[in-house]
């Protein structure tokens, strides 16, 4: 891998791994420490390397690196030392003593701490996935301004504001116990699941920014899952939805990124082996009596993977979304149910049913409507089509539309 290319893939996968490990050193109050150690770290990678050449281990010479670092920082800065636990002072008075650990149980074990500490109900939704992009995920601001379609300086008061709030309720990153998990696991995995949508349902263009998206949230569920205490039915729900829903990515949009209706994808190129394992993971979600929302989306998804288009798959779909409608109301949901409807029912049935939501601020309602009249009242189909185009906001959308309306107009 070329330099340029190789400093940043090691930022993205390195610098979130050194921040976690120094803010559970440091604790929540400092992280602002600890990120200027970490972005020094790769400062002086990128202006050593350039000079004398990319080292034979560069994690390793990273690692080395942040070691000292923090051990410089510690020894000269008396003030910060005052402020730190107690161990952590003795270790900073007898440098000779202090070590970093990075070794991969203490990355692990850090992650999993800032995880329980970065998804926060006392914090807003929007800063508990801003916050996991930056500090568990590794993404820079402007990145994520670039997913949420906004700019820098809105993302970067957005994640200020969740900090201070952190700091504020003296939040502890520590190894979750047993009934931390317990009462925090919901916030945890809606903040991964609304990670995994950033990247997933993203309106943004960046391809790859979204592909990461998903990625990352992947590789936090596959943390949780990986540990004993953590490793829950609705954790392994969760991961087998994403497999699921990653394993047809390549498949949603062709090589001019205008999007492909479920119905025209390619089932060859979707990738078995994520189906395979979103199988896997279904499986393991099965253990245990509560049934999540996870549970039923992640069976959904499931039955998406089975392109022939037969009545049985229609009607595990529908009644999924019935328990799902039961156990969690969405209007988006109930939308959605429309169109499995539609495959048992009939259109008339599903007309029925999506007329009475009245989402009239929703293009996907209109594009649902046109949808189920196409052949039953083509005029009003194009009407509804229309008056979807007016609401749509990305060109993927809109491009989608215009063709229904072409096709009807014809």
């Amino acid at each position: 891998m070329e330099q340029h290319e190789l400093i940043p893939n090691l930022f993205r996968n390195e610098y979130r791994k050194i921040v976690c490990v120094l803010c559970r050193l440091f604790g929540i109050a400092h992280v602002e420490t600890a990120e200027d150690i970490v972005s020094d770290t790769f400062l002086s990678a990128t202006e050593i390397w350039s000079v004398r050449g990319v080292p034979e281990n560069p994690t390793a010479w990273l690692y080395t690196v942040a070691k000292n670092k923090t051990k410089n920082y510690l020894k000269r800065d008396s003030l910060f030392q005052q402020k730190l636990s107690p161990e952590l002072q003795y270790q900073a008075e007898k440098m000779e003593e202090f070590e970093l650990d990075l070794s991969i149980k203490n990355i692990g074990d850090s992650q999993l701490a800032m995880i329980f500490t970065v998804c926060n109900p006392q914090i807003s939704t929007e800063s508990q996935v801003a916050l996991a992009l930056n500090l568990l995920c590794g993404f820079g601001i402007q990145e994520i301004a670039d997913a949420y379609l906004t700019n820098k300086e809105v993302i970067y008061k957005r994640l200020k504001r969740a900090k201070d709030r952190l700091k504020a309720v003296n939040m502890k990153i520590e190894q979750p116990g047993l009934t931390e998990i317990s009462l925090r696991m919901d916030t945890v995995l809606t903040t991964l699941y609304l990670l995994f949508s950033e990247g997933y349902y993203s309106t943004a263009q960046n391809t790859t920014l979204r592909r990461d998206f998903c990625a990352e949230a992947m590789r936090l569920v596959y943390l949780l899952a990986d540990q004993e205490t953590t490793n829950l039915p609705e954790v392994n729900a969760l991961l087998s939805l994403m497999c699921f829903h990653v394993s047809r990515f390549d498949t949603r949009a062709n090589s001019e990124g205008e999007a492909i209706l479920y119905g025209d994808q390619d089932e060859s190129l979707w990738n078995q082996e994520l189906i395979g394992q979103g199988k896997y993971y279904l499986g393991l979600s099965a253990s245990g009596s509560r049934l999540t929302k996870y549970h039923l989306e992640a069976g959904i998804a499931y039955w998406h993977t089975h392109k022939a288009d037969t009545a049985e798959k229609w009607q595990q779909i529908l009644q999924l979304y019935n328990n799902l409608l039961v156990l969690e109301y969405s209007p988006i949901v109930a939308l959605n149910r429309t169109f499995a409807l539609a495959k048992v029912d009939g259109k008339l049935a599903a007309i029925a049913e999506a007329e009475k939501l009245k989402l009239t601020g929703n293009h996907f309602y209109y594009s649902l409507l046109g949808n189920l009249y196409t052949d039953v009242d083509d005029a009003l189909a194009l009407q509804h089509y229309r008056q979807a185009l007016l609401l749509a906001s990305s060109d993927a959308d809109k491009l989608i539309i215009s063709r229904h309306i072409r096709h009807l107009d014809g």
